[in-house]
């Protein structure tokens, strides 16, 4: 008989700990019977044994409602079940296991599983969602072959699954059914199902072996007109993956489908990609240039995944950064390629500095391969991602990318069908290029971000340049002892009239003190240090002043340009935090600037890169540079910096901005289009800085003159910090204009939630109860709440806690309907530590009044408990 197995408690989960799964499932059929109030599924699998120590067959499950059990087409009743899993006895090393569900997706509001999203079923699996579909492993190494029937009211006319399409046809009672045959083995994450009123738009694409694609792209009926740009980046993707990976797609239709309620960005499940909406329409009139990248951006990467990540995936999800980290720099590459190298890589920098340092250097600190976790889903991390695509970076400049390609090549034949670790990445690395890699594996285990200092000695009488290279990992809690790491260190060299001196060259910095000689130098260089950031570091030299001004100007390393740009402005922000000849630094600062803003109004000028340079740190960057991280303090130091220069420069801004005002009322998303826009609303920031009456003029004169989203956008991001009648004006006029389009919507919520007015408080609070706001819609939360408390740390961090308490009311609502989310909103409170002790004493307050929560969720447990203890 049925017996119940007591509660599990969650637990923490090692790495140490793995073993292989006893049973190999050779094949899962499934039958969904998708109903409005629920669904029935029925999964019948074929089991082997693989170890004689199996003696239960241990399935995991949450919040299903269990029907049957059979073992070879035998009801059996012998199994134990709790709130969590299913044992079931094993009676022979080959037998059929069926197993019937019912689930109710209207009721999900965690969207982990199959639920609703407007009206439609689809599913998220990643990455332990199938176990709310059925009892299953739900481990990554468990690969089978997958053929799903979906049945289904007409009323759902589109029913989609894994796969090739084998059968469709009529049932009774206005039903009908379609199979799908998946024929490449894969884990359950991967699998995915939707079925509603969608409509679609159509290509095809042929790959170099020749075989015809189907691609569609499925929406809600009325945004077809805003998939082009998605259709004709996954094209563009195709063929970049085939050009440059010898990588094919072997299936003969490739379905993409956007959603509104979704929890990530997008999900790769094999030849059935489903995505938020945010991330497949783009359209003149509603998405913003940076939407249209992201689309771009985002199509290419959950393609590449079909290689990378789901013909070879995970063996266990310790190792994540085996597809994340090679597949976000798949995209980023794809992305330089298709446009500017040089702005691709600063953005990616920015974003890395911003969001993975302070991880980083926080109380959730982890190498890119942790060795442990509670919550599944919190291991979805900047550094998971974004460091792991750097340490793939640094193993293609390490090898080049000759051996890089006979890297990938081996791995991809070798594990082709298989379930493996970065460990088996690294090999073939090392296999194919002849480089020893046995120290470089450090990044995958030790975490924290390595300080290099750079010391560079020129020897005027044996023209001899001597460079000396540091590097120290900070230690912590859970590793004191942090080794040497094997990094690149590209350098270049520029004599006094910014010619190239030597050809970009790789230092090999493998020890904690290194040094390098290089001879045949006959004049004193300026080195540009680190160039296309090569290693994920933070950089200390010994220029001054007057040399980051010279590489801000000669530097032939765009990136390197950017940066030394960067830290003198940095340097200016701290020398006028602490008083420290604050006018004279000011003053060198603006007008070193003004010798960008001349390059910028050359014919050929790169305006994005232009956009990039004429940007000051953003306030994360200038925390993560002093020892206390103070918002106010910093943003009250920008402002007058940035009048400053508006007020030095205001002819030249003027110029420029009309010069690069639209040749033609065509738009167009080109590297050339964008860039000038980009350009354009930055001089709009920097020219409406003092936020007085004539500068919302002007910003609203920028507003209404727009024909694009991109210059809307930017013209509203200024007029949010004005108490102005033009700020309300414009305001009203967009809600008006988009109102029946969500995603413009979502634009609305996040552009008044990173408003520096006094008012911001009680704004947020009115934005919570306003109509338009829903607490399920993840898009809609991250509008109103990430906003404020990512992107308004002024406002977020204000003296009186209002911030604090705002998200902490935020959060304890979402621990109940979605955690995922909630959790991902503790992000800026992690780091309490590092601000004034009034704001410190107020955070830890927030985190502790979170860990109270009743039932609280273990997403948000874990972010908490380690935040408070780290």
């Amino acid at each position: 008989m049925k017996t119940d197995l007591a509660p599990t408690p969650p637990k923490t989960i090692y790495l140490k700990d793995y073993k292989p799964y006893p049973f190999a499932i050779h094949a899962l059929d499934m039958k969904f019977e998708l109903f409005d109030d629920h669904t029935i599924v029925t999964a019948t699998a074929q089991y082997e044994r693989k170890s004689d120590k199996a003696k239960n067959v241990f399935l995991y499950g949450e919040d299903l409602e269990l029907l049957s059990v059979e073992i070879d087409n035998q009801k059996i009743t012998n199994y134990q079940q709790n709130e969590t899993s299913l044992r079931i006895p094993c009676p022979k090393d080959r037998f059929t296991l069926t197993i019937k569900t019912k689930i109710y997706p209207h009721n999900n509001t965690r969207l982990e599983g199959l639920y609703m999203s407007g009206g439609n079923f689809c599913t998220q699996c990643e990455a332990e969602g199938f176990r709310r579909i059925t009892y299953f492993p739900d481990r990554p190494d468990v690969l089978t072959i997958f053929t799903v029937r979906v049945e289904a009211d007409k009323k759902y006319p589109i029913l989609l699954s894994n796969g090739n399409k084998a059968e469709h046809g009529d049932l009774a009672n206005n039903r009908h059914f379609t199979t799908w045959h998946d024929p490449f083995p894969k884990p359950c994450y991967l699998f995915a199902l939707v079925a509603g009123d969608l409509t679609h738009i159509h290509d095809t694409y042929t790959t170099k072996s020749g075989l015809n694609v189907d691609l569609y792209i499925y929406v809600r009926p009325g945004d077809e007109s805003q998939c082009d740009h998605a259709m004709r980046s996954l094209k563009a993707a195709m063929k970049w993956d085939e050009d440059t990976y010898g990588l094919e797609y072997e299936l003969e239709i490739f379905n993409i489908v956007a959603v509104s309620d979704f929890n990530m960005g997008a999900m790769e499940n094999t030849s059935l990609n489903i995505f938020n909406t945010a991330l497949v329409l783009a359209a003149q009139e509603t998405a913003t240039d940076q939407d249209y990248g992201r689309v771009e951006s985002v199509i290419a990467h959950e393609y590449f995944h079909n290689w990378s990540g789901n013909r070879v995936t995970c063996r266990d999800w310790f190792q994540l950064s085996l597809k994340e980290g090679l597949t976000v720099f798949r995209d980023q590459e794809f992305s330089a390629d298709l446009n500017s190298r040089a702005v691709q890589r600063i953005d990616d920098v920015t974003h890395l500095r911003r969001m993975q340092f302070p991880e980083d250097a926080g109380p959730l600190s982890h190498p890119i391969r942790p060795d442990n976790y509670i919550e599944i889903n919190n291991f979805y991390t900047m550094t998971v991602y974004e460091k792991g695509a750097e340490v793939i970076r640094m193993l293609h400049t390490l090898i080049g990318a000759e051996n890089y390609r006979k890297g990938t090549d081996l791995y991809f034949s070798r594990h082709d069908g298989q379930a493996v670790t970065c460990d088996d990445f690294v090999a073939c690395m090392q296999e194919a290029s002849g480089v020893d890699l046995t120290q470089f594996k450090l990044w995958y285990s030790q975490s924290g971000t390595p300080q290099v200092q750079f010391k560079g000695t020129y020897d005027d009488e044996n023209h001899a340049y001597t460079i000396e290279l540091t590097q120290q990992t900070a230690p912590t809690s859970v590793q004191k002892v942090k080794k040497p790491l094997h990094m690149p260190i590209l350098l270049g060299l520029l004599d006094k009239n910014g010619n190239e001196m030597i050809e970009t060259m790789t230092l090999d910095l493998k020890n904690a003190d290194q040094t390098f000689t290089i001879n045949n130098i006959n004049e004193k260089p300026t080195p540009s240090v680190l160039r296309n950031f090569s290693a994920p570091v933070k950089l200390q030299t010994q220029l001054n002043d007057d040399e980051l001004a010279f590489l801000m100007q000669h530097d032939n390393d765009n990136f390197n340009r950017w940066e030394a740009g960067q830290q003198l402005a940095l340097r200016t922000i701290n020398a006028m935090i602490d008083n420290n000849n604050a006018d004279s630094s000011c003053q060198n600062f603006v007008q070193k600037m003004g010798n960008i803003l001349e390059d910028a109004t050359s014919p050929n000028a790169d305006h994005a890169f232009f956009a990039r340079a004429l940007t000051l740190p953003s306030l994360s960057f200038i925390g993560q540079n002093r020892a206390v991280a103070d918002p106010t303090l910093a943003h009250n130091t920008v402002m007058p910096l940035t009048r400053a220069i508006k007020k030095t420069h205001r002819a030249t801004l003027d110029k420029l901005y009309a010069a690069l005002s639209p040749q033609n009322a065509q738009f167009e998303i080109t590297p050339q289009a964008l860039g000038r826009r980009a350009l354009r609303n930055v001089i709009v920031a920097i020219t409406s800085s003092n936020y007085g009456e004539g500068c919302a003029k002007r910003a609203k004169e920028h507003y209404q003159a727009a024909n694009n989203m991109t210059d809307r956008i930017g013209a509203l991001s200024v007029l949010t910090h004005m108490d102005q009648p033009q700020t309300r004006e414009a305001f009203n006029d967009f809600y008006e204009m988009f109102k029946v389009y969500p995603l413009v919507i979502d634009k609305w919520f996040a552009l008044q939630a990173a408003s520096t007015t006094p008012n911001i408080f009680e704004n947020i609070e009115k934005l919570s109860q306003h109509a338009d706001f829903n607490i399920k819609n993840p898009n809609r939360v991250r509008a109103l709440y990430a906003s404020f408390a990512m992107n308004n740390p002024v406002m977020f961090h204000h003296e009186s806690g209002k911030g604090y308490e705002l998200l902490t009311d935020a959060i304890t609502r979402l621990n109940a309907i979605n955690p995922q989310i909630g959790s991902r909103l503790l992000t800026p409170l992690r780091e309490w530590k590092r601000y004034p002790p009034d704001r410190q004493h107020k955070m830890r307050t927030a985190l502790e009044q979170i860990l109270q929560i009743t039932d609280i969720a273990p997403d948000i447990y874990e972010i908490v408990s380690k935040s408070l203890n780290g």
